[in-house]
């Protein structure tokens, strides 16, 4: 079985649905040449059944990056896992964290914690259908699961099943009465939880995740897990990313304009094949957060990118105010 390295998990960004799509990852590798990405969840059923070509499409920039999959279907996951490694992806990465209605319903997410033998089932079934790491991202219990022991059980049934790599959310998930958004935020951070689980598991790749916003914090997590996952905050305030790239890895600090203008090439190549630029420009609206014309950044671009014929002129029109400022 493929041995992950640990140094590879040192940043990543979480998987976020409706969020880390193709131009987001493409916007995040330009300010972390290190950081590892994952696509948002992709479900086993989707993808045997739909359109891979357009679920599976990535490009060379964004390595190295992970497939995430939803799931729990053994023979369904190792099928869905196989088509991820022949469209290129580095890792498979099984997804037992999001709490949402839509996804217990097809019994799959948070709720699979429950049944962490099935699991062991599903991650065999992948990780003997390909050649590439097959991880798991988790809570640290769902409901009324509030026992260590419940996670410990849970993870020892993940490493006998192969995994290698386990990537932690540090809250509960509480599948009903709870939204996904208040999944995110109500349920207490237990970070100890997920520091207890390395020193039990010392072999066991750890990625923490969850609530993490500044480079203090995630250098501070570092001393205890392998791996940080920063989620929402890399969003909102992607240069994070960059910041995080330097203290890690001693990688220059990009312009924040800088970055723009290498992606301006992305931007066009993707217009030229039919892409609108509002589905690119929504994700680098965070760019120059807390700075003096970031407001006007926003909204020139929020109201203007939907429009026909928008394109780097109008990216060009929201940096002006920032060029003036700097």
């Amino acid at each position: 079985m493929h041995v992950p390295d640990p140094a590879a998990y040192r940043l990543t960004v979480a998987p976020m649905m409706d969020w880390t799509d193709r131009h987001c990852r493409y916007f995040h590798r330009l300010l972390s040449p290190h950081a590892h990405l994952y696509t948002e969840m992709v479900t086993s059923a989707a993808l045997v059944r739909g359109n891979q070509v357009r679920l599976l499409e990535h490009s060379h920039e964004e390595h190295p990056v992970a497939l995430q999959l939803g799931g729990s279907d053994p023979a369904e996951l190792a099928a869905a896992a196989r088509m991820g490694a022949a469209a290129g992806y580095d890792e498979i990465n099984l997804n037992v964290g999001c709490p949402s209605d839509r996804v217990q319903s097809g019994r799959f997410g948070a709720c699979l914690m429950r049944e962490p033998a099935l699991v062991g089932e599903c991650v065999q079934a992948m990780a003997a259908a390909v050649d590439i790491p097959v991880t798991v991202k988790c809570r640290i219990g769902v409901d009324d699961q509030d026992e260590h022991a419940d996670l410990q059980h849970f993870t020892r049934t993940m490493v006998s099943a192969g995994v290698r790599v386990l990537v932690v959310h540090a809250r509960k998930a509480w599948l009903q009465g709870l939204s996904p958004k208040e999944n995110r935020e109500i349920p207490p951070l237990d970070y100890g939880r997920v520091y207890r689980l390395k020193q039990e598991f010392p072999d066991l790749i750890i990625v923490i995740n969850g609530g993490i916003t500044t480079v203090e914090q995630v250098q501070a997590h570092l001393g205890r897990v392998d791996g940080v996952m920063l989620g929402r905050s890399a969003y909102h305030d992607p240069y994070l990313l960059a910041q995080c790239e330097q203290a890690l890895y001693g990688t220059p600090l990009p312009g924040k304009v800088q970055v723009l203008e290498h992606l301006r090439i992305y931007i066009e190549a993707e217009m030229a094949r039919g892409t609108q630029l509002k589905h690119i420009s929504r994700h680098i609206l965070g760019l120059f957060q807390g700075e003096a014309g970031a407001r006007q950044f926003r909204r020139t671009l929020s109201e203007g990118a939907h429009l026909e014929g928008a394109g780097w002129a109008l990216v060009e029109a929201a940096m002006a105010p920032l060029r003036q400022a700097a």
